[in-house]
Protein backbone atom coordinates (compact mmCIF):
# COMPACT_ATOMS: atom_id res chain seq x y z
CA UNK A 1 0.00 0.00 0.00
CA UNK A 2 2.66 2.43 1.13
CA UNK A 3 4.96 1.85 -2.39
CA UNK A 4 0.93 2.10 -4.50
CA UNK A 5 1.32 5.53 -2.53
CA UNK A 6 4.71 6.64 -2.94
CA UNK A 7 4.87 5.95 -6.56
CA UNK A 8 1.61 7.70 -7.08
CA UNK A 9 2.75 10.59 -5.58
CA UNK A 10 5.44 10.57 -7.63
CA UNK A 11 3.79 9.97 -10.75
CA UNK A 12 1.55 12.82 -10.11
CA UNK A 13 4.03 14.95 -9.63
CA UNK A 14 5.67 13.56 -13.13
CA UNK A 15 2.71 14.31 -15.36
CA UNK A 16 2.88 18.31 -14.09
CA UNK A 17 5.63 18.20 -15.95
CA UNK A 18 5.27 16.22 -18.67
CA UNK A 19 5.23 19.21 -21.16
CA UNK A 20 9.01 19.71 -20.61
CA UNK A 21 11.61 17.50 -22.13
CA UNK A 22 13.70 14.51 -20.63
CA UNK A 23 16.24 15.85 -18.69
CA UNK A 24 16.24 15.51 -15.19
CA UNK A 25 16.47 18.94 -13.88
CA UNK A 26 13.40 20.29 -14.96
CA UNK A 27 12.27 17.88 -12.02
CA UNK A 28 14.03 19.31 -9.91
CA UNK A 29 11.54 21.42 -7.64
CA UNK A 30 8.65 19.43 -6.97
CA UNK A 31 11.11 16.10 -6.54
CA UNK A 32 13.13 18.03 -3.99
CA UNK A 33 10.00 18.69 -2.10
CA UNK A 34 8.38 15.82 -2.39
CA UNK A 35 11.55 13.67 -1.76
CA UNK A 36 11.43 15.72 1.88
CA UNK A 37 7.98 15.34 2.56
CA UNK A 38 7.92 11.66 1.98
CA UNK A 39 11.69 11.51 4.14
CA UNK A 40 10.09 13.57 6.94
CA UNK A 41 6.83 11.59 6.93
CA UNK A 42 8.97 7.90 7.31
CA UNK A 43 10.91 9.20 9.67
CA UNK A 44 9.29 11.45 11.86
CA UNK A 45 6.01 9.13 12.35
CA UNK A 46 7.99 6.18 12.92
CA UNK A 47 10.80 8.25 14.97
CA UNK A 48 7.20 9.64 17.14
CA UNK A 49 6.09 5.74 16.93
CA UNK A 50 9.03 4.32 18.37
CA UNK A 51 9.86 6.87 21.46
CA UNK A 52 5.94 6.98 22.49
CA UNK A 53 6.04 2.65 22.35
CA UNK A 54 9.20 2.71 23.90
CA UNK A 55 7.75 4.03 27.12
CA UNK A 56 4.17 2.31 26.43
CA UNK A 57 2.67 -0.86 27.00
CA UNK A 58 -0.65 -0.36 25.49
CA UNK A 59 -1.11 0.55 21.59
CA UNK A 60 -4.08 3.38 22.28
CA UNK A 61 -1.55 6.31 23.28
CA UNK A 62 1.00 4.83 20.39
CA UNK A 63 -1.70 5.11 17.88
CA UNK A 64 -3.24 8.60 19.20
CA UNK A 65 0.45 9.90 18.86
CA UNK A 66 1.07 8.63 15.38
CA UNK A 67 -2.28 9.77 13.92
CA UNK A 68 -1.56 13.46 15.44
CA UNK A 69 1.76 13.39 14.30
CA UNK A 70 0.74 12.39 10.46
CA UNK A 71 -2.33 14.77 10.64
CA UNK A 72 -0.13 17.99 11.54
CA UNK A 73 2.89 16.96 10.30
CA UNK A 74 1.21 16.67 6.81
CA UNK A 75 -0.86 20.20 6.93
CA UNK A 76 2.41 21.70 8.41
CA UNK A 77 4.90 20.64 5.58
CA UNK A 78 2.26 21.87 2.90
CA UNK A 79 1.81 25.09 4.69
CA UNK A 80 5.46 25.29 5.45
CA UNK A 81 6.75 24.71 1.74
CA UNK A 82 3.75 27.24 0.06
CA UNK A 83 4.79 30.01 2.89
CA UNK A 84 8.32 29.52 2.07
CA UNK A 85 8.17 29.23 -2.00
CA UNK A 86 6.11 31.66 -1.66
CA UNK A 87 8.64 34.09 -0.11
CA UNK A 88 10.94 33.07 -2.68
CA UNK A 89 8.16 33.97 -5.43
CA UNK A 90 7.52 37.80 -3.95
CA UNK A 91 11.77 38.42 -4.07
CA UNK A 92 11.62 37.31 -7.71
CA UNK A 93 8.44 39.49 -8.55
CA UNK A 94 10.19 42.19 -7.13
CA UNK A 95 13.54 41.86 -8.95
CA UNK A 96 11.26 41.75 -11.97
CA UNK A 97 9.26 44.69 -11.29
CA UNK A 98 12.73 46.44 -10.86
CA UNK A 99 14.13 44.96 -13.79
CA UNK A 100 11.45 46.11 -16.03
CA UNK A 101 11.72 49.86 -14.53
CA UNK A 102 15.61 49.72 -15.18
CA UNK A 103 14.77 48.89 -18.87
CA UNK A 104 12.59 51.96 -19.00
CA UNK A 105 14.76 54.36 -17.60
CA UNK A 106 18.13 53.44 -18.41
CA UNK A 107 17.95 50.82 -21.53
CA UNK A 108 21.66 51.79 -22.60
CA UNK A 109 22.74 50.93 -19.08
CA UNK A 110 21.01 47.70 -19.15
CA UNK A 111 22.38 46.39 -22.55
CA UNK A 112 25.82 47.33 -21.55
CA UNK A 113 25.18 44.99 -18.22
CA UNK A 114 23.76 42.20 -20.65
CA UNK A 115 26.75 42.26 -22.85
CA UNK A 116 29.16 41.91 -19.92
CA UNK A 117 27.57 39.03 -19.21
CA UNK A 118 27.96 37.43 -22.38
CA UNK A 119 31.38 38.58 -22.52
CA UNK A 120 31.91 36.99 -19.36
CA UNK A 121 30.69 33.42 -20.73
CA UNK A 122 33.06 33.91 -23.28
CA UNK A 123 31.51 35.91 -26.51
CA UNK A 124 33.98 38.46 -28.16
CA UNK A 125 32.79 41.77 -27.00
CA UNK A 126 31.68 42.77 -30.33
CA UNK A 127 29.42 39.52 -30.49
CA UNK A 128 28.70 40.05 -27.03
CA UNK A 129 27.11 43.84 -27.86
CA UNK A 130 25.49 42.64 -30.97
CA UNK A 131 23.87 39.23 -28.90
CA UNK A 132 22.63 42.08 -26.33
CA UNK A 133 21.13 44.23 -28.25
CA UNK A 134 19.57 41.97 -30.60
CA UNK A 135 17.87 39.77 -27.60
CA UNK A 136 16.65 43.06 -26.24
CA UNK A 137 14.85 43.89 -29.30
CA UNK A 138 13.30 40.83 -29.20
CA UNK A 139 12.16 40.48 -25.81
CA UNK A 140 14.24 42.77 -23.42
CA UNK A 141 12.44 41.91 -19.91
CA UNK A 142 12.56 38.45 -20.53
CA UNK A 143 15.89 38.50 -21.40
CA UNK A 144 17.34 40.49 -18.51
CA UNK A 145 15.16 38.35 -16.04
CA UNK A 146 16.86 35.00 -17.65
CA UNK A 147 20.46 35.86 -18.28
CA UNK A 148 20.48 39.08 -15.67
CA UNK A 149 18.55 37.57 -12.42
CA UNK A 150 18.56 33.90 -13.22
CA UNK A 151 15.03 33.29 -13.10
CA UNK A 152 13.66 30.57 -15.98
CA UNK A 153 11.13 28.09 -16.11
CA UNK A 154 13.14 25.60 -14.23
CA UNK A 155 14.69 27.69 -11.28
CA UNK A 156 10.82 29.82 -10.89
CA UNK A 157 9.27 28.82 -7.51
CA UNK A 158 6.04 27.28 -7.68
CA UNK A 159 4.45 27.74 -4.56
CA UNK A 160 1.30 25.22 -5.23
CA UNK A 161 3.02 22.49 -6.59
CA UNK A 162 5.76 22.91 -4.41
CA UNK A 163 2.83 22.18 -1.02
CA UNK A 164 0.97 19.26 -2.96
CA UNK A 165 4.18 17.78 -3.67
CA UNK A 166 5.29 18.34 0.05
CA UNK A 167 2.16 17.55 1.54
CA UNK A 168 1.07 14.85 -0.39
CA UNK A 169 4.55 12.73 -0.01
CA UNK A 170 4.62 13.39 3.78
CA UNK A 171 0.81 11.48 4.24
CA UNK A 172 2.30 8.42 1.89
CA UNK A 173 5.71 8.42 3.49
CA UNK A 174 3.31 8.29 7.37
CA UNK A 175 0.74 5.80 6.16
CA UNK A 176 3.53 2.99 6.78
CA UNK A 177 4.00 3.65 10.29
CA UNK A 178 0.32 3.61 10.93
CA UNK A 179 0.10 0.86 9.65
CA UNK A 180 2.77 -0.95 11.76
CA UNK A 181 1.28 0.35 14.65
CA UNK A 182 -2.17 -0.90 13.68
CA UNK A 183 -0.94 -4.54 13.22
CA UNK A 184 1.95 -4.85 15.08
CA UNK A 185 2.39 -6.60 18.64
CA UNK A 186 2.76 -3.60 21.10
CA UNK A 187 6.00 -5.72 23.04
CA UNK A 188 7.54 -5.64 19.64
CA UNK A 189 6.60 -2.65 17.58
CA UNK A 190 9.81 -0.55 17.68
CA UNK A 191 11.29 -3.34 15.92
CA UNK A 192 8.85 -4.14 13.38
CA UNK A 193 8.78 -0.24 13.22
CA UNK A 194 12.65 -0.01 12.75
CA UNK A 195 12.24 -2.72 9.39
CA UNK A 196 9.53 -1.84 7.54
CA UNK A 197 10.67 2.09 8.07
CA UNK A 198 14.10 0.82 6.53
CA UNK A 199 12.49 -0.62 3.89
CA UNK A 200 10.54 2.06 2.97
CA UNK A 201 13.52 4.33 2.89
CA UNK A 202 15.59 2.21 0.58
CA UNK A 203 12.23 2.20 -1.50
CA UNK A 204 12.04 6.20 -1.54
CA UNK A 205 15.87 6.43 -1.62
CA UNK A 206 15.79 4.01 -5.05
CA UNK A 207 12.33 5.73 -6.67
CA UNK A 208 14.14 9.36 -5.68
CA UNK A 209 17.43 8.59 -7.10
CA UNK A 210 15.82 7.02 -10.82
CA UNK A 211 13.38 9.83 -11.03
CA UNK A 212 16.14 12.21 -10.23
CA UNK A 213 18.52 10.53 -12.40
CA UNK A 214 20.99 10.09 -9.91
CA UNK A 215 23.06 6.86 -8.43
CA UNK A 216 20.27 4.82 -6.33
CA UNK A 217 23.28 3.31 -4.36
CA UNK A 218 24.51 6.59 -2.89
CA UNK A 219 20.87 8.06 -2.36
CA UNK A 220 20.02 4.63 -0.20
CA UNK A 221 23.09 4.54 2.33
CA UNK A 222 22.14 8.67 2.60
CA UNK A 223 18.64 8.10 3.60
CA UNK A 224 19.44 4.90 6.12
CA UNK A 225 21.90 6.08 8.02
CA UNK A 226 19.93 9.79 8.56
CA UNK A 227 16.47 7.35 9.30
CA UNK A 228 18.12 5.15 11.68
CA UNK A 229 19.77 7.84 13.95
CA UNK A 230 16.45 9.62 13.81
CA UNK A 231 15.53 6.51 15.22
CA UNK A 232 17.59 5.17 17.58
CA UNK A 233 17.91 8.22 19.66
CA UNK A 234 13.64 8.37 19.57
CA UNK A 235 13.82 5.50 21.12
CA UNK A 236 16.42 6.18 23.71
CA UNK A 237 14.57 9.60 24.73
CA UNK A 238 11.32 6.69 25.12
CA UNK A 239 14.04 4.22 27.36
CA UNK A 240 15.07 6.88 29.33
CA UNK A 241 11.93 8.48 30.43
CA UNK A 242 10.68 4.67 31.15
CA UNK A 243 6.94 5.58 32.11
CA UNK A 244 4.53 3.24 31.34
CA UNK A 245 1.80 4.71 29.15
Amino acid sequence: MFVILLLETIQGMITIDNYLDSHFIHRSNWLRAAVLGANDGIISISSLAIGVAAASTTRAPILLATVAGLVAGALSMAAGEYVSVSSQTDIEQADIKREEMELKQMPEEEVRILAEIYEKRGLKKETAIQVAKELTEADALGTHVRDELGINEISQANPIQAAIASGSAFTAGGVLPLIVTIFAPVRTMEYFLYGFTILSLVILGTVSAKTGGSGVKKAIVRIVIWGTIAMVLSALVGYLFGVNL
